[in-house]
């Protein structure tokens, strides 16, 4: 008797539902709490508070009606055969346009392009709403219905360009990669990822935000001398206009060996009181950079992206589980599909690991800002961004240790402030 791989993927999407709710549920408690916590009083004024209350009490109850009508429609999608009858219909289309239904990339691409269109126009009342509802009720939105609908397709004609090379690739070193199907579909991947991180920034990026050279100034010096210092090979300091969208604010870096660039989010300029609380936070994704940070989780992907292929290879061929979810042929992109599926459960356990190496990560890049004497305008600056992006203030111990790739800010200033204690 065949394993019902479909039924179990079912099973456990359901159980993960619940138990993701349950916590969800401790968050929600959290957030309905009167009160700030101690460490947090006196420093979060209490109308930001009220705010920040209110905000994440908006978003948690949009996030239960969504991740419901979510867990409806994907549990329906796979129990009642909806995936094979898309394919089936994806051929119907090419063999209509007059095109060969046995080539398997155009197989593959029409059927691309019926989820693509079924995920846009299940996907839009949520952004909508989410935009132009929640967002603005906060003060946090600042795009025009057209900048997002104009977003949205660049989105799509950048998927419509990028995707079909990318696909077709993948089919091919399926179909011809044989007993090395791992190594090359890992390589294909990691130089694919190589070239996206080069080409995003440059070319895709630009196309969604305006970055422009951050002004001559004492930021700009502070910001230079802090690289200089650390032998940071800094090439370009940019600001983009993040505030176009909204009023969240961040920073980052990017680039490949001495090529590195800085990008601030004119929000977060504008937020923090004075130029230390900046160089502070840029001290921290330094931190980052110095520790090696990125290069860690870079191999950690990389190793963990090995290892799924591997997995992929050794039941790509496996009929019981095509057929498990409807599917009389064993299309390449199908069977990546399922796979992802049946993996589920160890994915949920790799990214609750990484999640903790995260925030070990976050812990060792604020404790180098302090080692640098950043510690006070860290702290400025962490309580600032905490105040003005309404983050939460009370947090669920559960729920942040499952979900959050950052530590709540309680436990980031305690940590700040605990070797001042010892030193005293």
């Amino acid at each position: 008797m065949a394993f019902p791989y479909m039924e179990a993927v079912v099973g456990f999407m359901i159980l993960m539902y619940i138990f993701e709710t349950y916590l969800d549920l401790r968050q929600h408690g959290a957030y309905k709490l009167p009160t700030l916590p101690k460490t947090l009083e006196g420093v979060i004024s209490q109308e930001k508070f009220e705010k920040s209350r209110a905000y994440s009490l908006d978003k948690s109850r949009f996030h239960f009606v969504h991740e419901f009508v979510t867990i409806l429609m994907d549990s329906a999608i796979l129990f009642f055969g909806i995936l094979p009858w898309i394919w089936k219909r994806s051929g119907d289309f090419v063999v209509y346009a007059g095109l060969n239904a046995d080539n398997e990339i155009l197989h593959t691409l029409a059927f691309l392009a019926g989820v693509m269109i079924w995920s846009q126009i299940t996907d839009l009342p949520f952004s909508l709403y989410s935009t132009f509802v929640i967002e603005a009720r906060h003060g946090f939105n600042k795009q025009t219905v057209w900048l997002f609908f104009r977003d949205m397709i660049k989105g799509i004609v950048l998927a419509v360009l990028i995707g079909p090379p990318i696909v077709a690739a993948i089919v091919v070193i399926v179909q011809k990669g044989g007993p090395y199907l791992a190594i090359y579909l890992w390589v294909f991947m990691l130089v694919l990822s190589l070239v996206m991180m080069t080409v995003y920034p440059i070319l895709i990026a630009p196309l969604f935000n305006k970055f422009t050279p951050l002004p001559d100034g004492e930021l700009r010096v502070k910001i230079e001398n802090l690289a200089a210092s650390l032998k940071f090979p800094l090439k370009k300091l940019f600001v983009v206009d993040g505030s176009t969208r909204s009023s969240h604010s961040n920073a980052y870096m990017y680039g490949f060996f001495k090529n590195k660039r800085i990008v601030l989010y004119d929000t977060l300029i504008q937020q923090c009181k004075n130029e230390e609380e900046v160089v502070a936070v840029i001290a921290h994704e330094l931190g980052h950079w110095k520790l090696n940070h990125t290069m860690y989780t870079f191999v950690a992907v990389q190793i963990l992206t090995f290892l799924q292929f591997g997995g992929y290879t050794l039941v790509r061929n496996s009929k019981d589980l095509f057929q498990s979810f409807g599917f009389d042929t064993q299309p390449v992109l199908i069977g990546l599909i399922l796979f992802q599926h049946t993996v589920i459960p160890l994915q949920h356990l790799v990214s609750f690991g990484l999640n903790l190496v995260s925030r070990a990560f976050e812990f060792q890049a604020d404790a180098f800002a302090k080692k640098l004497g950043y510690s006070s305008s860290l702290r400025a600056g962490l309580v600032k961004l905490q105040e003005e992006n309404l983050s939460a203030m009370n947090t669920d111990p559960w729920y942040s240790a499952y979900h959050y790739s950052h530590p709540p800010l309680v436990e980031r200033l305690a940590a700040i402030d605990e070797p001042d204690k010892k030193a005293d």
